[in-house]
Formats: C-alpha cells, sequence, structure tokens
C-alpha cells in the first residue's frame, strides 16, 4: 500500500480547494467521481484519495490486481466497507462483461456465451455489495481484420436483451468502447433502437468514440445521436491528435469539450454519476509507485476547472 500525503500531490491543495468550491456553484450536486484503480491498486489509498479531494461516488472496476468479479465475496465486501469508512459511494460496478470477442455458432461460441452469463452473474451479486444497480458493460469486440456485419449486430442485439432479461433489477450502461462493436454513438443509437429494454442504456464515453477517426465528431455530433434518457453514466477524460493517432491527455491539456459535453448533459436532464477515468500517465512520474495517483490528480485539477466553467 502507497502511503502519502497530501504535502506529496503536486497540486493537491489546489484540487481540494477547488473540489470544496463546488459548493458554491449551481452544479453542486454534480456527481463526479473516479475510477478507483485509477488512483491506486489498493482500495484504502483510492478511498483516502478520493475523501481527501472532496469527492464522493467511486467507480469500482478493478482492486488488488484482480477485476472485481474475480474476487469472492468476502473479498468485495471488504472493500465496500472501506469505502464506507471513507463516506465514498460507488455510482457504478465496472464489469467485463461481453468484453470478448463474439463467439461464433456452435458448441465453441456456446462454451464462451457460458462462461459470460456467469461473470454477469458475479457482477450483478458484487453490485448488490457495493450497493449500486448500475453495471457497465459491452457488447463484444471486434475481432482483427474482421468487418462487422448486419449479421453480426443481430446476434449481438439478441443477445443483449437475454442479458437484460437476465439481469433484472439491475440497469445495464454499455460502455462505447475503442475496437469494439459499440465504440461510436451512431453504434449506440442504433443499438438501443434495436434493444428495447428499459435496464439497457449506455455508459456514455465520448473520448473512447473519438478514437474511430473515420466517425463523427463525438461532441456535439454524436451526443446529439443519443437517447438522453439511456444514458445511465458518463466517462470523462481527454484526448489529442498525435502522429495521425489519438492519444490521452490530462484534462485540459487536450482536445474534447468537456464543458460543452457537461453542459449539455445537465442541460438535457442528466442526473447520473460522470466518472473520471484518465488513463494519461504523467511522464515526469514514469516509473514511479504512484505515478497513477499523480496522474489522476493533475486530471482530477482540470477537471474541476472543467466543472468551474460549466
Amino acid at each position: 500500500m502507497i502511503c502519502y500525503s497530501r504535502r506529496e500531490w503536486l497540486g493537491g491543495a489546489a484540487a481540494l480547494a477547488l473540489a470544496r468550491s463546488l459548493n458554491a456553484v449551481p452544479l453542486s450536486e454534480i456527481k463526479l467521481g473516479v475510477t478507483t484503480d485509477e488512483i491506486a491498486d489498493d482500495m484504502p489509498t483510492a478511498a483516502r484519495f478520493l475523501r481527501d479531494h472532496g469527492l464522493k461516488w467511486a467507480e469500482v472496476r478493478n482492486f488488488s490486481r484482480k477485476y472485481n468479479t474475480d474476487h469472492p465475496l468476502d473479498k468485495v465486501r471488504e472493500a465496500r466497507a472501506v469505502l464506507d469508512e471513507f463516506a465514498i459511494r460507488v455510482s457504478i460496478e465496472g464489469s467485463g462483461f461481453f468484453k470478448v470477442p463474439l463467439p461464433r455458432e456452435g458448441p465453441e461460441g456456446q462454451a464462451v456465451l457460458d462462461e459470460q452469463w456467469a461473470v454477469l452473474g458475479r457482477s450483478m451479486e458484487r453490485a448488490k455489495v457495493f450497493g449500486t444497480d448500475k453495471i457497465r458493460i459491452f457488447t463484444f469486440m471486434l475481432d482483427k481484420g474482421e468487418p462487422a456485419t448486419p449479421k453480426h449486430y443481430q446476434r449481438i442485439y439478441e443477445l443483449t436483451r437475454e442479458a437484460a432479461r437476465r439481469a433484472k433489477g439491475y440497469r445495464l450502461a454499455i460502455e462505447t468502447i475503442g475496437g469494439g462493436y459499440v465504440w461510436t454513438a451512431k453504434h449506440a443509437a442504433d443499438l438501443l433502437k434495436n434493444v428495447k429494454e428499459d435496464n439497457v442504456g449506455v455508459t456514455w464515453d465520448p473520448n473512447n468514440a473519438a478514437q474511430e477517426t473515420k466517425a463523427e465528431q463525438p461532441f456535439p455530433d454524436g451526443y446529439a445521436m443519443l437517447d438522453k434518457a439511456r444514458i445511465f453514466h458518463v466517462h470523462l477524460r481527454d484526448y489529442k491528435h498525435e502522429g495521425g493517432k489519438v492519444v490521452w491527455a490530462a484534462v485540459g491539456d487536450g482536445e474534447f469539450d468537456n464543458v460543452g459535453q457537461i453542459r449539455a448533459l445537465l442541460k438535457d436532464g442528466y442526473k447520473e454519476a460522470f466518472t473520471l477515468e484518465t488513463h494519461w500517465r504523467d511522464p515526469n512520474s514514469k516509473g514511479q509507485p504512484d505515478n497513477a495517483m499523480r496522474s489522476t490528480e493533475i486530471s482530477l485539477a482540470g477537471m474541476m476547472k472543467v466543472v468551474a466553467k460549466v
């Protein structure tokens, strides 16, 4: 476990002051959190960071070197107890459900699906422990060199409807992810038109969508395509184009219009959580054990400035 003090964090005091300043603006009720493993692998360090930076929400994906769905329930309950100690609520359980290539028809493919249904079951158990009804899921990953076809999508829609039936009582928030069948806003909009179940929505990640450089601009063009009532969760970060590709950036140092996106969501009635999922890593602390924490803190300071402008 990493031991640290606020003095050791670059800009920590400034970020904390900005977090507290949220109470002085009309958006004081914004549910801003961070993915815990983007801060640290161990839950106590991540939870303390969140509390000390004035945040009350977390997305839980990995901790203690494993996906939450790979930990026994007793270990998950321990993680929940740590979050409770620091008054941190879980906005969404981050599952790897359907984050695999689309299984082929036949016995081998069915075996893969059976494994995935088991992941969904474990995800629901862990979401219950964490006190959330939202589960972040996917809708399969593209095989390299194999183009997506209408037949693929029809099968994905069918399997997603089956997942919705199995997950009754929980909301499934499909992440728009680079390299997935649902990568862009257009993909997400098409899926929601074909999957009518009201417990299926999206985790809108406009920065992931920007990785598909041949697609629409994620905001405002892509966002305009989405059914706003079915945006269950939002991931925020920043990116820029470098060497002909999209690379992650500290919030405020990239190209994405986080101010405009958050304004639009709130205007459209979005009341769910926002998760800062930094991905970017600070080159100045590269190789140091707290690189993830320092990187997240820099991006968090940038995000607080964004929120202050909304």
